[in-house]
């Protein structure tokens, strides 16, 4: 029961995150709407973590499995991506070096950022080693 709980509430997000697709004129999926006000409402504490966290990660589970009909039109599609192999292995190597550099350097920001907080505190109690 206490799963059935659970995904209800993720639905319910969902569901919210598919009118608000409607009703805001923007060109945005209902399911992103869905994901970012899931995640302020775990982000507020209005929605605590314990109420979604079963659901969540038995869908974590499943989760390939919910591409196999994805994969299945991809094979339909075949002659399709054999005309265009070349434009697609370049979109998919620069979009994959894209992707890295950019996660690198927000990783790298956030570290640095967490670095000069723990000097200032160390400096604030005095204890710096120089």
């Amino acid at each position: 029961m206490k799963y059935m709980f659970q995904t209800g509430i993720i639905f319910a997000v969902t569901l919210i995150g598919e009118i608000l697709s409607q009703v805001i004129p923007l060109p945005v999926p209902g399911s992103i709407y869905g994901l970012v006000l899931l995640f302020v409402l775990l982000l507020t504490g209005i929605l605590k973590l314990k109420h979604v966290e079963g659901a969540g990660s038995f869908f974590l589970v499943i989760l390939p499995f919910l591409f196999i009909s994805n994969c299945v039109s991809l094979m339909d599609s075949i002659s399709l991506l054999g005309e265009n192999v070349v434009v697609i292995l370049i979109l998919t190597v620069v979009s994959t070096l894209v992707v890295m550099i950019v996660t690198g350097g927000v990783a790298q920001l956030f570290i640095n950022g967490k670095k000069k907080k723990e000097l200032a505190i160390k400096e604030k109690e005095g204890t710096v080693n120089e």
